[in-house]
């Protein structure tokens, strides 16, 4: 098995989450990642979570919180709790949801006190955009710190907008570079 130095295990009811997904991958050159469906899990996918360096946890917000099929994900995962099998991985997180709010705050929180219980080390978004820096249009757009959030994009052949893809792609450079200053000292 090729070891990959950040899984970014994802549920994604229409798309769009996947798309994060795999936004995030791209800006986290130097580090291979694994983008993992968790409706169709293998042994080898459990195998990468374990030995990653770094675990970037994915949902899409429906009613508040996290999907119900990541959450089985979670559940099915805590069985590494009590050996502390993730302790000390870098996690993260990301969400969407049709609605700039859409309580995606919420689901954030869940996968932030999830990876706590883990023993793992929160990494947040750490993008300004605008108002603040002009210069940066459309990133972070939602003002997010716990997490990556996107808004949906209503035109489904696009599924998100390019400033939360941008927003996705550095927040995937910021947790490779979390991976190597944590695993490296530097």
């Amino acid at each position: 098995m090729t070891r990959s130095c950040i899984c970014l295990p994802y549920f994604s009811g229409a798309g769009h989450t996947r798309r994060l997904a795999q936004a995030i991958a791209s800006g986290a050159k130097g580090c291979g990642t694994r983008p993992i469906d968790v409706t169709d899990m293998t042994g080898a996918d459990w195998d990468a979570l374990d030995a990653a360096d770094a675990i970037v946890f994915g949902a899409p917000t429906y009613m508040g919180s996290t999907a119900a099929e990541f959450d089985l994900f979670l559940e099915r995962a805590s069985d590494r709790w009590e050996e502390m099998r993730w302790a000390d991985k870098i996690a993260a997180g990301f969400t969407v949801a049709t609605h700039g709010s859409g309580d995606k705050l919420s689901a954030l929180q869940r996968m932030a006190v999830y990876a706590a219980q883990m023993g793992m080390i929160w990494v947040g978004q750490a993008e300004i955009g605008t108002p603040v820096r002009p210069g940066n249009p459309g990133i972070n757009r939602d003002g997010s710190w716990l997490g990556l959030m996107a808004t949906s994009s209503r035109d489904k052949s696009r599924l998100i907008g390019p400033g939360d893809l941008e927003t996705a792609r550095r927040f995937g450079a910021r947790i490779s570079s979390a991976v190597h200053r944590w695993n490296n000292g530097t």
